[in-house]
């Protein structure tokens, strides 16, 4: 049976006493040497062995002072964009800072420092710069405690290969724990290799934002860089989420998938339907349908739609002189008379002719679908109908409001709009970096809706890929991901990587996944599908117990020491005892509330399948835009 050695660096290194000892002996058997020539062999024989043992105990020593100076942790680090290009040349690793492999060992001394004061046995990093390292320790003002990081002294880069990361990442850390820093170190190298990047940012940072600016400067032509912000439209692009489609029954579900869900579900059934019918009657028309559109036909009424499309429908199946026929005559007539009720007020007296003259003297098998799901749609009671679509047209509202129409429900002949328009197919075949800025803060529903709704433009996306073929790698990344997951997101996370798309996501706490999926098992279902796990700083009980679920366990030493004594009725009869038990136990890998006791920027990780990393990201500088070099 392998039996694991016990170990206690957080002690005073008595090795250190030895060696005291053993030179003053060598010293003395050098001293025998040179005073009696005939001892001379045997004194420097006994020297050699005094100073062997000296040496053997002064690499001890220095081991538990190498161990107790590195628990003053490592500052947080800035390089330059330059530095940074230089630590990821290769294009099949992915770089994750600085850091070490998580070993049993690391958990032992990390459990036995929680049974002391670890500021009483750290040392000074003089000790660590004495004996050949360079060290930047952690000062007192940063946050979070030095230790951690400093329970293994030699740290170096961190690669894994990007095939393991095919499976998806999350990132998991509190406000201002760093996941935006860690976000703009992967999307960096995303932009390096040549991906299509999509960046999801809900809060709009300005930092990681002139990172991915600063990448693709440095690796990429001009004009790869595109920007989409709800609240300053010129600056940006203009994207049409309903570009792509294979079917028209795609663009219902699209609009179905970030509807909020009711219980029933006859609501949502409903509202794909309502949808669809305006979809199938666009594509008849052969006009290509969009938000607006759609908008403006479910909420105002689909008569134009229909009476456009019985035009067309009578013209190709009865012939040029349809309208001259007897009975159209009669009920166009009687139409304009007010003899035939009118479901709506927008309803003319050509299509209430239209409507009834296909009902009555249009043979059943000669009958269009569309055409009959639009009748069906326009003969529908229009109070009970704005009831059922009441959860369909707030999201509508949302994404056609105001200059955010025009943005995503671009017009390609409008001579006054100028900005380029984008959708899913161009962006990829273009190799195009594309940063959206949801602006959450001063409108969390309309960013929701806008995340999602391109969330689900790029699942019908890899469905075509799936359907199709491409072999350009997208690479997703999503900020604040519990603001935008939804169904299409999941699907995203189950089976893109086979379409190409590979997601990185970064949230705050499992409570806030829980909340917008509705329940904890229905996020830690969703959360299942990312194969790699980075934890950054996480001070929740539950999402730190979600993390070290992920981590697993290890055995941990433990050391019972017991101390007994008595006398017995006669005098001078004494007995004592003293034993020491060292037991092992199953205990997590990282304790959990370590977690919510990391520095900013440093990590516990699990990636490649379960391998465990202590790491740490480095700030990157971009440096100044372009354009303030310009004008100096």
């Amino acid at each position: 049976m392998l039996v694991r050695k016990y170990e206690m660096p957080w002690r005073t290194a008595y090795e250190g006493y030895a060696v005291a000892i053993w030179l003053i002996v060598a010293a003395l058997f050098a001293y025998e040497s040179l005073r009696r020539d005939s001892t001379v062999g045997i004194a420097l024989a006994l020297l050699a062995a005094c100073a062997a043992m000296a040496l053997f105990r002064a690499a001890q020593a220095i081991r538990l002072i190498k161990i107790r100076a590195s628990l003053c942790g490592r500052a947080m680090q800035m390089i330059s964009f330059e530095q940074y290009g230089k630590l990821t040349k290769n294009p099949g690793d992915v770089y994750l800072g600085c850091g070490f492999e998580w070993l049993p060992v690391h958990s032992q001394r990390l459990y036995e420092l929680a049974k002391v004061n670890f500021r009483e046995v750290m040392l000074s990093p003089w000790w660590l710069r004495v004996l050949g390292y360079v060290t930047d320790p952690q000062p007192d003002r940063e946050i979070g405690l030095s230790y951690i990081h400093g329970v293994e002294p030699r740290e170096g880069p961190l690669y894994r290969p990007l095939q393991n990361f095919e499976g998806g990442t999350l990132l998991v850390g509190t406000t201002q724990s760093g996941k935006g820093v860690a976000l703009g170190g992967l999307i960096t190298q995303a932009v390096r290799r040549g991906d299509v990047v999509i960046v999801l940012d809900p809060k709009n940072s300005r930092r990681m934002k002139r990172i991915v600016e600063r990448a693709c400067e440095a690796y990429r032509e001009p004009d790869t860089f595109l920007e989409f912000h709800p609240a300053f439209p010129e600056i940006g692009v203009r994207l049409d989420p309903m570009f792509n489609w294979q079917k028209p029954t795609e663009l219902a579900s699209r609009i179905q998938s970030i509807m909020p869900p009711d219980t029933a579900g006859a609501f949502s059934a409903f509202g794909w339907d309502a949808v669809n019918v305006v979809v199938q009657g666009s594509v008849a028309l052969e006009d290509r349908p969009n938000l607006m559109k759609l908008s403006n036909c479910i909420e105002g009424g689909i008569e134009p739609i229909l009476e456009e499309t019985l035009r067309r429908y009578f013209e190709e199946t009865l012939g040029q002189g349809w309208r001259e026929r007897p009975e159209f005559k009669a009920l166009l007539q009687a139409a304009r008379q007010g003899n035939i009720r009118k479901p709506s007020d927008r309803a003319t007296p050509e299509l209430m002719a239209f409507v009834t003259y296909y009902q009555q003297h249009v043979a059943t098998s000669m009958r269009s679908k569309v055409v009959d799901a639009q009748v069906r749609t326009f003969l529908h009671n229009r109070e009970h109908y704005q009831k059922i679509t009441a959860n369909l047209l707030p999201i509508l509202s949302m994404l056609t409001s105001g200059t955010l129409g025009k943005s995503l429900s671009p017009d390609p002949f409008d001579p006054v709009d100028t900005r380029p328009i984008m959708n899913m197919e161009k962006i990829v075949r273009g190799g195009r970096v594309l940063y959206m800025c949801l602006d959450s803060l001063p409108d969390p529903a309309v960013a929701s809706a806008i995340g999602a709704i391109w969330l689900a433009d790029l699942s019908a996306f890899a469905g075509m890929r799936y359907n199709l073929g491409g072999d350009r790698r997208i690479s997703l990344f999503v900020d604040e991901v519990a603001n935008v997951i939804n169904a299409p997101l999941i699907e995203l996370l189950n089976k893109g990587a086979e379409g190409g798309i590979y997601t990185t996501c970064a949230m705050q706490t499992l409570a806030d996944m829980a909340k917008r999926l509705g329940s904890e098992e229905a996020a830690r279902m969703a959360l299942g599908n990312l194969n790699n796990l980075i934890a950054l700083r996480s001070k929740d009980r539950p999402t730190q117990d979600f993390i070290v679920e992920t981590f697993g366990k290890t055995g941990i030493h433990n050391v019972r020491v017991g101390l007994n004594h008595g006398a017995d009725g006669h005098l001078g009869d004494f007995s004592s005892g003293y034993s020491v038990q060292v037991t092992e136990a199953l205990e997590e890998s990282i304790p959990p509330d370590i977690l919510g006791k990391l520095p900013n920027l440093q990590y516990f990780a699990s990636v490649s399948g379960g391998r465990l990393r202590k790491g740490r990201f480095q700030i990157i500088d971009p440096g100044e835009p372009r354009s303030a070099k310009a004008t100096r």
